[in-house]
């Protein structure tokens, strides 16, 4: 990634906007728990992997805003953070991973004074950001054995490193293979409706050097027909022991016409958005958004406002639709459960 995503600079947790992007490069500072749970709710920021590391250092701003106060108030104002960053968005399984970790360093540290559990909470945010960079590191490398010495490939969302600590999920292969030598080139899907392909993914790319075409949505079943697509590379905010793929909506879509054309459908995600304790993407909770979002998306009225919307933010894509699910553990290919369920016991262990 030319730019950090986040990062945490002077006890404060500092953001891209990127509801601002492409037009501007905006950084927003957050000083207190409200202030994080706002940007991750309204989208300044977004992706699986950087929402949970987000609301790790929300935590301790929480803890930190709270430090002279009595041991009984600091605990409940954590408490009260944590709750409030719960509430953000419910489909990324990563938000609660996150908050989990922060979690356990409260049981752990206990009573050891509220200046120590401070210090803890920052060193375990510290550390997640610093592993989900390695993670993003060796995903990408995984994934690269994927794709060809030379080809074109179709992306959804934004699964890059405005998604991540580093250079991605599913574009994190794509700055792998090019960095061993490939040439590999992108569609990015526009992502309606809030344009997170055209105006994340294009943006990224072109500034990281890789080819990139942006297409509407509705154009990737002629791009398939039209072009030879290697394969469709997507992240995940959620996979269900069976290998259910929750992304962003339209996922699903774009799966049914890789499979009509022959091409493959990979899914690149971390460890840390498996959900073994869902069996099926059934029961992957998905997120609801304001119509306004679809109503108003380009900046003016694009519906009558007397006309309802449905807005669902995620879909399902069934494991039959998944050619192999990528992370930092390797590949998974069907049936994917026993090695879902083998990669969350090993991480388990660690």
């Amino acid at each position: 990634m030319p730019v950090a995503t986040l990062k945490w600079r002077n006890d404060a947790l500092v953001l891209i906007d990127q509801t601002r992007l492409p037009s501007e490069l905006v950084y927003e500072t957050c000083r207190d728990v409200e202030t994080v749970a706002r940007a991750i709710e309204e989208l300044v920021v977004r992706g699986a992997p950087a929402i949970g590391l987000a609301a790790a250092y929300g935590v301790v701003i929480g803890a930190r805003n709270a430090l002279e106060s009595t041991e009984v108030e600091f605990s409940k104002s954590v408490d009260e953070a944590i709750a409030r960053l719960e509430r953000t968005r419910p489909t990324a399984v990563n938000l609660f991973w996150a908050l989990e970790q922060m979690r356990q360093v409260l049981a752990q540290t206990k009573g050891q004074g509220n200046r120590a559990i401070c210090d803890e909470l920052l060193t375990t945010a510290n550390r997640l950001f610093i592993e989900d960079q390695a993670i993003c590191r060796r995903m990408g490398e995984n994934g690269a054995e994927l794709l060809p010495e030379t080809g074109q490939i179709i992306t959804h969302c934004n699964a890059g490193g405005l998604a991540t600590a580093d250079y991605g999920t599913a574009l994190g292969v794509v700055y792998a293979a090019c960095e061993q030598g490939k040439k590999i080139s992108v569609f990015a899907d526009e992502t309606r409706p809030l344009l997170q392909g055209s105006r994340l993914t294009a943006w990224e790319l072109h500034q990281s050097g890789v080819e990139v075409k942006v297409i509407c949505d509705n154009m990737a079943a002629t791009v398939m027909r039209r072009e030879k697509i290697a394969c469709c590379i997507v992240g995940s905010d959620r996979i269900a022991a069976n290998g259910d793929v929750a992304n962003k909506i339209g996922t699903y879509g774009l799966a049914i016409i890789a499979k009509e054309h022959g091409v493959p459908f990979y899914v690149v995600a971390p460890v840390s958005t498996l959900d073994i304790s869902l069996a099926s993407g059934d029961e992957i909770p998905i997120e609801e958004r304001k119509g306004e979002e679809i109503r108003r998306g380009m900046g003016k009225l694009t519906a009558p406002e007397e006309v309802p919307v449905y807005n669902p933010a995620f879909d399902v894509t069934p494991h039959a639709l998944v050619s192999a699910i990528v992370s930092e553990k390797g590949v998974a290919r069907a049936p994917f459960e026993p090695t879902l369920r083998a990669w969350a016991a090993a991480t388990d262990r660690e």
